[in-house]
């Protein structure tokens, strides 16, 4: 008996191997805006997890789980080359991010709040711009909050990834 392919099916077929493997498919990431943490309820206005690692290309999805809140980059806190965002109130928002490094973000009304977060981006030139990063001021709130994300990022070595 004879299985022959044609070249349709041969690429159609490659293509669904190179999509089933993780590490070379695009992945999407789900980061929560909400109004109070499920699991500490002292913790309000938050963005959860606090701190994301994607690898380059990969799919951040913000999900708009209580209205009210939106994404936006923070000034000073995006490698070179990466493109500040911001979206609308209260709808989910979808940001690829193509270029390796530290992204800060904030929800705009909550940012008095603390309400911020951090998206890292592993690949070639990651850390170029975490010194720059690590060094920006907040006022308030927002400089407790990211006094426990540098804990966090350093506590689960994510500097070397």
């Amino acid at each position: 008996m004879t299985f022959e392919l044609n070249r349709r099916q041969v690429i159609l077929a490659g293509a669904a191997m190179l999509l089933a493997q993780p590490s070379l498919a695009q992945q999407v990431h789900t980061v929560e805006m909400l109004n109070k943490d499920p699991d500490d309820k002292k913790r309000r206005m938050i963005f959860r997890p606090l701190v994301q690692v994607l690898e380059a290309g990969d799919t951040v999805r913000f999900a708009s789980v209580d209205k009210g809140h939106n994404t936006e980059s923070l000034k000073g806190m995006l490698p070179e080359g990466a493109e500040k965002w911001k979206s609308k109130l209260s709808k989910d928002f979808d940001l690829t991010l193509t270029v390796p490094g530290f992204y800060g973000y904030k929800c705009t009304p909550h940012t008095a709040m603390g309400m911020t977060g951090l998206l890292i981006v592993k690949g070639e030139g990651m850390m170029n711009n975490y010194e720059a990063v690590r060094g920006v001021k907040h006022k308030s709130r927002m400089q407790k909050v990211w006094d426990q994300i540098w804990a966090q990022v350093e506590a689960d070595g994510l500097l070397n990834t």
